[in-house]
């Protein structure tokens, strides 16, 4: 068997090799340790034992930087295949499968036909980001007699249906435990701001490379497209991704970055779209990337703009889900972190970070 390893640290390399090829393996890091990495290469390694393999992720986006990393790493037999959870669902249940009020699954449905299918001969699955997924897809995948690997981080957790870590050991059964440390995206500045709003028990350690400090603009209003043009022409070869509250905010900016700024191109994705160019991107391509906050997860960019703060100036600023929402928004940045809000008054949560690790103006 041959695998060439891409772009891996010699802790994550250690990492990949230390895992059986049986068994449930349940994988937790910080934001920046390389899991989706790790899971495209686990993805391939498990392949090219003769098993094909599913790798899940729950958002789309993410799915479409997952497929262009295994296209690239191979195997050239294309036996890794890259799923949404729900598409993956939807091929083995055979058809739409019925749905709940949560965007999720019938789950006892799912449950009853697993059940009278029996289990699926080699099914191997290896899932990025899988503290996005519920529980109950857990017990499914035991149910049908999965060979799992699952890179998660609970601290990362954006919707009400998502799992703890120990919600997918304890529904796999018998799972390996692994964590993997460092921070291999950030710089040390950004992850300061990031550890400001991380809700777990103690903090990541905190990267050595090093580069500007976020910096939150206080901006007239419908003044982020102005800054994001000052950006994307300061630093033409750069990924900008503006993480943003609503699909209105996304199509707002789009539209006035097209009529001040055609040259810039701007892409925007939205999980509304069913295809066409608002479906699918070009993420190898630099320049500006609008998307919206439940699309971020698992997702790089060289500079990242949250321009729209004053969209939580009414959320409690010490709500676990606010902080979490926002250590996952500023974990997105290599290089650099604006952050933005319109109005007389800070956003609360904002005000509450010192100057030392957050610049003004």
């Amino acid at each position: 068997m041959t695998l060439t390893y891409l772009d891996l640290t010699t802790e994550q390399r250690s990492s990949l090799d230390g895992l059986p090829f049986d068994g449930h393996h349940l994988i937790s890091g910080p934001p920046g340790s390389g899991k989706s990495l790790l899971a495209v290469q686990r993805a391939v390694m498990l392949a090219l034992t003769g098993t094909p393999t599913v790798l899940l992720t729950y958002s789309n986006l993410l799915r479409q930087s997952l497929a262009g990393a295994v296209h690239t790493l191979g195997p050239a037999d294309r036996s890794v295949r890259v799923r949404t959870a729900h598409t993956w669902l939807a091929e083995w249940y055979g058809g739409t499968p019925p749905k709940c009020d949560d965007g999720w699954f019938d789950w006892p449905a799912l449950f009853e036909r697993a059940v009278e299918g029996g289990p699926v001969p080699g099914l191997t699955l290896v899932v990025d980001e899988g503290q996005d997924l519920p529980p109950e897809f857990y017990r499914l995948c035991r149910l049908l007699g999965a060979r799992m690997t699952v890179y998660a981080d609970e601290c990362q957790r954006l919707a009400d249906t998502n799992s703890t870590l120990a919600e997918i050991a304890g529904r796999l059964g018998r799972c390996g435990l692994y964590q993997i440390d460092g921070n291999h995206r950030n710089t040390y500045q950004i992850a300061s701001l990031a550890a400001h709003f991380h809700t777990g028990a103690g903090s990541p350690p905190l990267p050595d490379r090093q580069g500007p400090p976020p910096r939150l603009h206080h901006l007239p209003e419908r003044g982020a497209a102005d800054l994001l043009v000052l950006l994307a022409e300061r630093h033409p070869g750069r990924s900008i991704g503006v993480i943003v509250h609503s699909k209105h905010t996304q199509f707002s900016l789009l539209g006035t970055l097209k009529r001040r700024a055609p040259r810039l191109k701007p892409q925007l994705y939205t999980s509304d779209a069913r295809d066409g160019r608002y479906r699918t991107l070009d993420l190898g391509r630099p320049g500006i990337v609008l998307v919206h906050r439940r699309s971020a997860k698992g997702l790089g960019f060289d500079t990242v703009v949250i321009p729209d703060t004053h969209a939580d100036s009414a959320a409690d600023p010490t709500s676990a889900a606010l902080r979490m929402t926002y250590y996952v928004l500023a974990t997105r940045a290599r290089s650099e972190l604006h952050l933005a809000y319109e109005g007389d008054v800070e956003p609360p949560l904002m005000a509450q970070v010192g100057s030392g690790v957050l610049l003004r103006g």
